[in-house]
């Protein structure tokens, strides 16, 4: 009943008529651009002006899109739903003027709508240039509604075909400005919500306990919004914690299990075995002697902010630091990249016990190319038992078929699709990248299969995505004759390919829309309510320092942070190498795209000369 809606463009007022009498108790305001002499001059255009105002509808008329502010006064209320059907300047304008129009009516559209508020705008077939167009234009002759409408902050949540049949009453004019119907077959209604504001991080410093020293660090710029999001905790509803308890609530059928208060340190020092340095968030602190008690309580958990600290000049804000042969990397600091590092401090607790399933998760912090599903932080969990020497091949094969029965069973309960679990031997290069997470020599991890789903509803890699890893470990506790097993889970991967969430960074989002789709902790089929959004294309080429190698994964670590997380994919284009000065060149291509924000085309532009600039600061390239 309170819900007030506005009409743009009514030809003989035919649609707002109809909508009219199928919600009576909302408060309509239907316009149009012509004068009213113009439109009462037409039979059926009075007629259900008449009935518009028999039913206490407001009826204006000269009312133009694009400057809808002159007409309606904030006292008089925002509007819940704007219907603008097939617009048009008129005659033979073009694809250009007419996205321009929209641009416009969209800017406009934003200073009265409600925060909730929707846009509907019905388009004809192929217009819009979305995949939902049945036959779809080519980009550059389409409308480009969702590009345009990002222009002014809207998202395309939903759409649907215009079925003018079901509207009744409803007769289409105003073929090139004339009282004459067109054909409204195939046309397609899109429906625009606000969207959430791109975030403007500013640089946070925190403080924590390692051991008996206190530290003062940076965090690396692009994990700002990620730390302390508490997804884990126990009044969150987020799918990331649900699949970690229903998983758990599983294993528990067949292991004795204990769940281990995650209060290990997100910072460590140290060896850290097979991982590559350059994949690390390096951190370079200062050793704070004049902290007080209570601001170094609970570590990171409860972070300090601080105005200013000086940082050792060595790291940058990304976490970033030149690794050369013989630094001492042992004797720095870093973001955990694994749990597993964390699997001796565990066994040597006086309350872990043989044969029991213990579990632990949190954040981890991997630094790694841009793709949907490489995850620069995630959730991971670990499954560690003690077990008799001899006994853990077959405890690992049960922990292993139990997980995948867990896995399938979630996966079950939400979809439909078809769904494959393989635990395979693990390749040389996930030995080599991840075996080894160690706090001494002493005590390694060694991964010895690695996990894999598969899944129809969403794209595959050849052998399914990788989500985690089964293993061993060595020094188990206090007895020589056990021996540590261990299982690693990317929940946020599992997440994903249960629910049907196809970006990693949709996990992340801010907007309410996401997690209101799994209340009560329960897992469903996510439905995104931000469809076809619009990508952008910017290439990059130049030259790469003599005598030093190009680090990519520094790269991809600066469009991460530079364009806040909406640069989708880079790949490598083009590389050259001059026959004389043998100086090697790289184009690379960017594509920009946000998953849950409107990301316009200005925006992205400007975030690949920010890209450039930073590229050219950080590693030295020579833009070409």
């Amino acid at each position: 009943p309170a819900r007030r809606i506005l009409l743009l463009g009514e030809g003989n007022f035919s649609f707002a008529a109809a909508l009219c009498e199928g919600a009576a108790a909302a408060r309509f305001v239907a316009t149009c651009y012509e004068s009213e002499e113009e439109v009462s001059g037409r039979p059926l255009a009075a007629r259900n002006i008449r009935r518009l105002r028999q039913r206490g509808a407001e009826v204006l008329f000269s009312v133009d899109c694009t400057k809808l502010k002159d007409y309606f006064l904030p006292s008089d209320g925002v509007f819940s739903c704007v219907y603008f059907n097939f617009p048009h300047c008129g005659r033979k304008a073009g694809v250009v003027k007419n996205r321009e129009l929209l641009a416009q009516f969209f800017a406009s559209c934003a200073e009265v709508l409600a925060e909730k508020g929707e846009v509907h705008v019905a388009l004809c077939s192929g217009q819009g240039g979305t995949p939902a167009d049945r036959p779809r234009r080519e980009w550059h002759n389409s409308w480009q509604i969702v590009a345009v409408a990002a222009g002014a902050r809207f998202i395309l949540s939903d759409v649907h075909p215009f079925n003018a049949a079901s509207i009744h009453g409803y007769k289409c004019t105003g073929y090139r400005s004339q009282d004459k119907s067109f054909s409204v077959e195939g046309a397609l209604n899109h429906v625009f919500t606000r969207s959430t504001p791109l975030l403007h991080l500013k640089p946070m410093a925190c403080q924590m306990e390692l051991g008996s020293i206190r530290i003062s660090f940076q965090v690396p710029q692009m994990l700002v919004d990620k730390i302390n999001r508490g997804f884990l905790e126990l009044n969150s509803e987020h799918p990331v914690r649900t699949v970690k308890e229903k998983l758990t609530a599983v294993l528990s059928q067949t292991f004795p299990i204990q769940s281990i208060d995650c209060s290990l340190s997100l910072l460590h020092q140290g060896h850290i075995g097979g991982v590559c340095p350059a994949n690390v968030f390096w951190i370079i602190p200062k050793p704070e002697q004049d902290a007080s008690t209570e601001q170094m309580a609970n570590g990171l958990a409860n972070a300090v902010l601080f105005s200013h600290i000086d940082f050792c000049k060595d790291a940058d804000e990304n976490g970033c630091m030149k690794v050369k042969e013989g630094n001492l990397i042992s004797e720095q600091y870093f973001l955990r990249p694994s749990l597993l590092l964390c699997v001796q401090t565990l066994i040597e607790r006086a309350t872990f016990l043989p044969e029991t399933l213990h579990v632990l998760c949190g954040p981890v912090f991997r630094k790694c190319p841009i793709s949907p599903h490489s995850l620069p932080v995630f959730h991971e969990v670990v499954f560690v038992a003690a077990i008799d020497k001899g006994m853990e091949s077959s405890f690992m094969q049960m922990l292993v078929d139990t997980i995948r029965n867990g896995i399938y069973l979630l996966h079950q309960a939400v979809s439909g699709c078809k769904l494959n679990v393989t635990f395979q031997e693990a390749t040389s290069f996930e030995r080599t990248e991840l075996n080894g997470f160690a706090t001494s020599e002493s005590h390694i991890t060694k991964i010895q299969h690695s996990v894999y789903v598969e899944t129809d509803a969403l794209g595959s890699c050849e052998k399914g995505w990788c989500v985690g890893s089964v293993g061993t470990a060595c020094g188990g506790g206090k007895s020589s004759g056990l021996v540590v097993v261990f299982a690693s889970l990317n929940l946020d991967l599992l997440a994903m390919l249960i629910c049907g969430i196809a970006d990693w960074r949709m996990l992340w989002t801010s907007d309410e829309r996401f997690l209101s789709q799994f209340l009560g902790g329960e897992l469903r089929l996510f439905k995104s309510f931000s469809l076809y959004p619009p990508s952008y294309v910017h290439d990059v080429s130049f030259w790469v320092p003599e005598r030093e190698q190009f680090d990519e994964v520094a790269f991809h670590t600066i469009a991460r942070q530079v364009s806040r997380e909406t640069v989708v994919s880079i790949q490598l284009i083009d590389s050259f190498q001059h026959s004389e000065t043998a100086r090697k060149s790289l184009c690379y291509r960017l594509t920009y795209q946000s998953c849950d924000k409107s990301l316009s085309c200005q925006e992205a532009a400007e975030m690949q000369l920010l890209f450039r600039k930073e590229i050219q600061r950080c590693l030295h390239v020579i833009l070409r």
